[in-house]
């Protein structure tokens, strides 16, 4: 009887699968590391991180399983209370630039829904969009002001249709050809030689995009003990889910291929742009054109992606607050005007600094004067560098976990070697930390202060509350 409420293995792959991957992943890997070159790398991301990354995160959900805060569990138990608040912190701080990405993101879907073209959008002044991106920030700040979450149910749905959509574009751009054999695909070059890709600066700045993809898996950590047989199940799980974002991640690449000349993606800054943040648009756009039903596809996609966008935006205002500021053994370091909740249970003086921080991003931008795609170009590498940075906490807990020796048992353990597990553990956090380095650098020195700048910003902050705290008491 209690076998059979256990998870099969292949169950959590699919659970896993819906959580960690999304077709922005596809797009962002196909335009960054020009075409299908891509696939080389996204091979090389799976075997050396993503891999060994989720089988840490099985063992590490096995040894704490009765924890339920999560990385920041991890963390208090093995290294201890002040670590665990600053994980705590990092993985709110990480969603600061990612709040100040959705609103512009929910935007730029409306816009597609009503105007169906993105250049429409992309021709109004910086100024005027940040402004508008500002409006419905703040809105959305007073939604959870109230102690409203009246889009959980929708973000949920929304979440659900944009993975269908998904794997519907992949299938559907693979039965295109046979269905409409004169859609004017393009052909593509699968030799050796045009597979590997040019390892220059641009190349190495860009691995934080693929970091930031593959990232995330810790959030289905506790399920790890409710696996049938979690010392087999898990890490069969964990690796049927590698290969099936492996292989959505090749055949995405591909059937974009078949839509997306690399040489017109690259061909100018202001082309490259313009496909960050209107390519998922333009590959259904394209889709539909193929099937005959016009704008119907993306119509329905940029739909599903608004309410995303919005439902996304509201819930990460609030749930990341709460988690840090609901945590007992965060809040001895933490000042007590930030624990202030009103009368609908709400963290307001929490909220408000969400407001100065986010709000400072969303206004800071107007200065860039790069224009609407310019905007979300910078957003998308911005987070590709602030995000990666929660899952630095994960590597430092396997590590102290291992170091620990026998003090913390485990029915599930990613290796039994010692300094293999050790090794590996170093090994994906050194790669984590150079590629969210690296992902600071572009051409534009105003992305790169601000690349630069917010994280400063953001740990600077987390550091300084614990001494007001002190001075408090």
């Amino acid at each position: 009887m209690e076998n059979s409420k256990k998870i099969k293995w292949y169950n959590l792959a699919f659970m896993a699968f819906s959580t960690v991957w999304g077709f922005g992943n596809v797009l962002n890997g196909f335009v960054y590391f020009n075409g299908i070159q891509v696939i080389f790398s996204w091979i090389l991301m799976f075997a050396l991180y993503f891999v060994p990354y989720a089988l840490m995160v099985g063992e590490l959900g096995s040894a704490f399983k009765n924890s339920g805060g999560g990385v920041s569990s991890w963390i208090h138990e093995t290294i201890g209370p002040k670590f665990a608040y600053y994980a705590g912190w990092t993985y709110w701080a990480c969603h600061i630039t990612y709040i100040a990405s959705k609103g512009s993101g929910g935007l730029k879907a409306l816009s597609w829904m009503v105007f169906q073209n993105g250049t429409t959008y992309d021709s109004f002044p910086t100024i005027a969009i940040q402004l508008a991106t500002l409006a419905v920030f703040l809105f959305f700040c007073w939604v959870a002001s109230r102690g409203l979450n009246p889009l959980k149910k929708l973000a949920t749905l929304a979440g659900t249709s944009m993975f269908i959509m998904s794997i519907l574009y992949i299938v559907m751009m693979f039965a295109a050809p046979a269905i409409n054999p004169n859609g004017g695909y393009l052909s593509m070059d699968f030799s050796w030689d045009n597979l590997i890709p040019t390892f220059d600066t641009k190349y190495f700045t860009s691995l934080s995009i693929l970091v930031f993809a593959v990232g995330g898996c810790e959030k289905i950590s506790p399920y790890v003990n409710k696996v049938e047989n979690p010392s087999k199940g898990f890490p069969k799980g964990m690796i049927a889910l590698a290969i099936m974002v492996m292989v959505c991640a090749i055949l995405g690449t591909i059937a974009m291929g078949m839509m997306f000349d690399p040489a017109v993606i690259n061909g100018s800054d202001a082309a490259f742009k313009s496909y960050v943040s209107n390519g998922s648009y333009l590959a259904f756009q394209k889709l539909g054109e193929y099937y005959h039903v016009g704008n119907l596809l993306m119509i329905i996609y940029a739909a599903c992606n608004a309410i995303g966008q919005f439902s996304t935006l509201v819930m990460s205002i609030d749930a990341p607050l709460r988690m840090l500021l609901d945590n007992e053994d965060a809040r001895q370091f933490i000042p007590s005007a930030l624990l202030k909740q009103n009368k609908y249970g709400a963290y307001v003086n929490g909220i408000w600094m969400v407001v100065a921080l986010s709000g400072s991003i969303i206004l800071i931008q107007i200065l860039g004067g790069s224009g609407a795609a310019g905007v979300l170009t910078q957003l998308n590498k911005l987070n590709s560098v602030v995000m990666p940075m929660r899952y630095l906490w994960v590597f430092a807990a396997y590590i102290a976990l291992r170091k620990a020796g026998d003090k913390f048992h485990s029915d599930y353990k990613f290796t039994k070697h010692q300094g293999f597990a050790l090794t590996m553990g170093v090994w994906c956090f050194l790669i984590t930390a150079l590629c969210c380095i690296g992902g600071m650098y572009e051409k534009d020195l105003f992305t790169v202060l601000l690349n630069i700048c917010t994280p400063i910003v953001l740990c600077a902050l987390g550091l300084i509350l614990p001494i007001i705290k002190k001075m408090e008491d």
